[in-house]
């Protein structure tokens, strides 16, 4: 069985089937002229004051690679769904759209759109799928870890949750997008080679356990890697750290051990009494690492509480978003043939057209935000970009570190009652122009005498 994480292959098969079948249809019947499709969130979670858009240059990538192979096209042919025209047609499929999105590392809020592509109709609904998937989680995670991060408080964070990510591509996904949230460094070496990220790593338990004694373990390990982080905590932390004081004092200058790891128990307390215990001894230098179930609110209690922390290393609840593990993200038709498309449905309408969004500012500070029409000039700053044009890239791809910096930069602009954990009391103002509420009006009103509501009698 060939490799399904492959990284050379195309993802042109990574579809749910009724994409396919409406594809072929829209073929069937001739329907090729241009369509608009938005992604959006339909609304924030609760326990986010706003969301950081993440993903785009690898989806970018995908779709210039996107294209079926032979075993694809056998595949497709042996579900007998398909003619041979259709087929034919995916034999030679290459994305010839445009993408418009909003550049990584800019915050959103529900409702606008993060990325909108502009293609005939059956190349934009082949792509629902891998779009939601590969900007949604990316999304997902880099917001999770924009608030971890903010808790840290300019201390660094390093990602630890690879073995507990819900799968290889979500780790790796998730380890670029914590980067560009502002997390330190990555414990998975692939992620780190892949990305130019800074590989980081202490010590497991199993290493202390191998020995005898604790004491033996750390002198064994300071042997191979001096500058290293100690983890105390595999019996009982406060004599581990004075086992680490012991060698310490026994190598004099020749430790050069950079921290201890706590990674259980009352980090806060166990803090405190390490970094008493370190700087009576005289390892002022040494540094306090924290982990073992830590999400952003420990970090930031742990913080107001004084715990002299200098590091941590958070896992799990980074790595699936804990509080919040998934987005109402969606993949809506707004525009075929120029026409403006809409959807009705409670609590799930859409706004019609292609679109824009403008942001205005107030003494440097993010003050609100108007969803408009692509062709409208509004006060402030627009957000989406052409990323691509006839399938291509318009410009090379930014690197990871001046996305992290645009990132922090726009972080920095929100109000700080959005940046806080606490939902916020005011949400952050979005709202429409009035030549797109107007498209709306007229779009339900075309709609409607197109749709006409049967009368019924109570009894039906």
């Amino acid at each position: 069985m060939k490799n399904a994480l492959n990284r050379g292959r195309s993802p042109a098969l990574f579809a749910d089937l009724y994409e396919f079948r409406m594809a072929c249809s829209y073929q069937a019947l001739g329907m090729n002229q241009s369509a608009v499709f938005s992604l959006f969130v339909r609304k924030l979670p609760q326990t986010r004051n706003y969301l950081l858009a993440c993903g785009l240059h690898p989806f970018i990538d995908m779709l210039e690679r996107l294209s079926f192979t032979g075993p694809d096209l056998e595949y497709l042919a042996s579900l007998s769904e398909f003619p041979q025209s259709f087929l034919d047609w995916l034999a030679n499929f290459k994305f010839s759209g445009d993408v418009y999105a909003l550049p990584e590392g800019t915050p959103f809020f529900a409702n606008e759109p993060i990325l909108e592509i502009r293609a005939p109709i059956a190349e934009a609904q082949l792509l629902e799928t891998l779009t939601m998937n590969q900007i949604g989680l990316s999304t997902l995670l880099a917001s999770k870890a924009a608030r971890v991060v903010s808790a840290a408080s300019n201390r660094p964070v390093v990602d630890f949750g690879s073995r507990r990510a819900q799968g290889f591509d979500a780790a790796l996904s998730g380890a670029r997008a914590f980067f560009i949230a502002g997390v330190s460094a990555t414990s998975n070496v692939e992620a780190a080679a892949r990305f130019g990220l800074v590989p980081a790593g202490t010590m497991a338990h199993s290493y202390i356990e191998a020995f005898e004694s604790e004491t033996e373990a750390f002198e064994s390990f300071l042997k191979t890697y001096p500058e290293t982080i100690l983890l105390v905590d595999t019996y009982d932390t406060i004599e581990g750290v004075r086992r680490v004081i012991d060698i310490a004092q026994k190598l004099g200058p020749n430790f050069k051990a950079r921290g201890i790891r706590l990674d259980s128990g009352d980090l806060g307390k166990l803090a405190e009494q390490a970094r008493a215990m370190l700087d009576q001894a005289g390892l002022t230098s040494v540094e306090i690492f924290a982990s073992g179930g830590l999400d952003e609110h420990k970090i930031e209690a742990l913080l107001k509480g004084g715990a002299p922390i200098d590091a941590f290393g958070v896992g799990t609840d980074l790595s699936v978003s804990g509080d919040s593990p998934s987005l109402d993200i969606a993949y809506k038709i707004t525009e075929y043939t120029g026409i403006g498309r809409m959807k009705f449905s409670t609590g799930k309408a859409t706004l019609p057209g292609a679109k824009q969004v403008f942001r205005t500012y107030r003494e440097g500070k993010a003050a609100s935000d108007v969803i408009a029409g692509a062709g409208e000039d509004l006060e402030g700053k627009p957000l989406l970009e052409c990323v691509m044009r006839n399938g291509q890239r318009t410009k090379p791809a930014s690197g990871l570190a001046e996305i992290r910096s645009h990132a922090q930069a726009e972080i920095a602009s929100l109000p700080e009652h959005l940046v806080a954990l606490e939902p916020a009391g005011m949400p952050y103002p979005v709202s429409i122009s009035r030549a797109l509420y107007d498209d709306e009006i007229a779009c339900r009103a075309r709609i409607e005498i197109a749709n006409p509501r049967k009368a019924h009698s109570d009894g039906e």
